[in-house]
């Protein structure tokens, strides 16, 4: 991918989609976008198995900031914004293989991942009854809700300039900008609280 001067600013654009997103879905009301990082990943190949985006949290259950592991307290490595302020979730994007996918997967790929955001935005992933706490009993349903929520943010006509990228493939997107950049963030690593 081409430096960070020129080319298209993907994490600046899909942070204002996110934004769209937990403003017009009453669902999504208790996201702050300003406290999640937003970051793409480039992958290996653009094989279109694999991961799309990842939701990483940055507090521990309960939004916890320190857990005990083998009777030592640790913490998660912060990431903070320029002005010093702690995030609470890392949002990754993988590119190409994201780009690439048809735009009504992108959206709901993103709004699969915004709803993974607990609903007290402490840090902490939405958590499901059962041992699939992430995605709950069943992925179909899984699915099948984030569809439904994907349909009622078009529903609600966000403006089309916010989105329209996402029409575009990679190298569609590549070529129209002479390249494509946006912010990397460091894998988050728990260290001694």
């Amino acid at each position: 991918m081409p430096s960070q001067s020129k080319g298209f600013d993907f994490t600046g654009a899909i942070r204002l989609v996110c934004v769209d997103i937990s403003r017009r879905l009453p669902e999504m009301s208790h996201i702050d976008m300003a406290r999640v990082a937003v970051g793409l990943c480039q992958t290996r190949s653009d094989a279109m198995h694999g991961v799309f985006a990842t939701l990483t949290p940055l507090r521990f259950a309960g939004g916890r900031a320190e857990k005990k592991v083998r009777g030592r307290l640790h913490r998660i490595q912060p990431l903070v914004d320029p002005s010093g302020q702690e995030y609470l979730y890392l949002l990754n994007f993988y590119l190409p293989r994201f780009l690439n996918l048809p735009l009504e997967e992108k959206l709901s790929t993103i709004v699969h991942e915004l709803w993974h955001i607990g609903p007290m935005f402490d840090g902490d992933l939405r958590r499901h009854e059962g041992r699939c706490y992430a995605h709950g009993s069943s992925q179909r349903k899984y699915d099948a809700l984030m569809d439904r929520m994907t349909r009622k943010w078009l529903a609600s006509d966000p403006p089309a300039h916010v989105y329209e990228f996402l029409e575009c493939q990679f190298q569609e997107l590549h070529a129209e900008h002479g390249g494509i950049r946006g912010q990397r963030w460091p894998a988050p690593k728990m260290v001694p609280g």
